[in-house]
């Protein structure tokens, strides 16, 4: 079972990695399923994940909390739309763009409205 938790825990997190360049594809859940499937399979690895840049950066000071400092959800907000600003720019079709341009909306809201936010 410890060997499908480390699989499982270097896909989420090669796909949680991806997610800092690719504004569609969400990175927390992914750092945070890397974190579970690490936690129940090896010490190393969960020790490692705890050290690198995107576990600090996403999910870190969340779990901490449970809210996310006004600064960095400005900051977070400000690449989110630069990515998706290009993605909905070079979309080929007018559905596809509605479509960006809701997830894009929807993620603002989730961001601002429904995590708490910290001073």
């Amino acid at each position: 079972m410890k060997i499908l938790y480390l699989i499982i825990g270097f896909i989420s997190f090669f796909l949680g990695s991806m997610g800092v360049i690719l504004p569609v594809l969400p990175t927390t859940p992914f750092i945070l399923l890397t974190a579970y499937c690490f936690a129940r399979s090896s010490e190393r690895f969960d020790t490692w994940l705890k050290q690198t840049k995107i576990y600090q950066f996403y999910v870190a000071d969340y779990l901490e909390t449970r809210s996310i400092p006004h600064q960095r959800k400005k900051k977070m907000a400000f690449n989110f739309l630069i990515l998706m600003g290009i993605s909905i720019f070079f979309a080929p079709s007018l559905w596809l763009k509605a479509g960006l341009t809701f997830i894009t909306i929807s993620m603002l809201i989730t961001l601002f409205f429904i995590v708490p936010t910290r001073d």
